[in-house]
């Protein structure tokens, strides 16, 4: 098994466990016996399962990012732009159950540092940001403080998400998709 196979093996054993068992049961000794790989392998790669934690939330959340911010567009109706996005965030939930189980877990969890939280919101995820600035300038959306805007999105989305991963029927019904994304739009439009 080659370097980069047995880190990938790392953090794929550590997001089953640490959704399975939480992060403070799980030990560094428990994710390298299932990986199959020596602990000093496991700290060569990660020197501590604080460092293990980061790397694997952020790898996650630049995956997440990557997958729906190649699904924006541009069509000049932010609202419905919007309204894709969001389908398609839900959509990666939904093909992605323990990754975003893992976020459920972690997004909010003293386990990922503020500056990996914020790294995660600021940096991977700051196309959002600017998304709703844009919401903004338009008039479209209400001149809330930004990173309030982002929480609260954040926040509805770990929401739906939790609602269609518990009741994975109802992501099919249309019904249920757009009252997701009224909630959503709702919260932050220009009243």
């Amino acid at each position: 098994m080659s370097k980069p196979d047995k880190k990938q093996t790392i953090l794929d054993t550590a997001l089953t466990l640490f959704v399975s068992q939480g992060f403070y049961a799980t030990s560094t000794a428990s994710i390298a016996k299932q990986a199959g790989v020596a602990t000093g392998t496991l700290f060569h790669h990660f020197p501590s399962k604080d460092e293990l934690m980061n790397h694997l939330f952020l790898t996650i959340k630049q995956e997440f990012a990557n997958e729906i911010q190649a699904q924006i567009k541009d069509s000049g109706d932010l609202k419905q732009d919007a309204e894709h996005l969001w389908c398609s965030a839900i959509q990666w939930a939904m093909d992605n159950p323990l990754k975003q189980e893992f976020f459920q877990q972690y997004s909010m969890s003293p386990s990922i540092a503020i500056e990996i939280r914020e790294q995660a919101m600021n940096g991977i995820l700051g196309f959002m940001g600017a998304l709703l600035l844009q919401g903004q300038t338009q008039g479209l959306l209400a001149s809330y403080p930004l990173t309030l805007m982002q929480d609260n999105c954040h926040g509805q989305y770990l929401a739906a998400t939790r609602y269609f991963l518990d009741n994975p029927c109802k992501w099919q019904e249309p019904e249920h998709k757009e009252a997701s994304f009224a909630l959503f739009w709702n919260a932050m439009a220009k009243s």
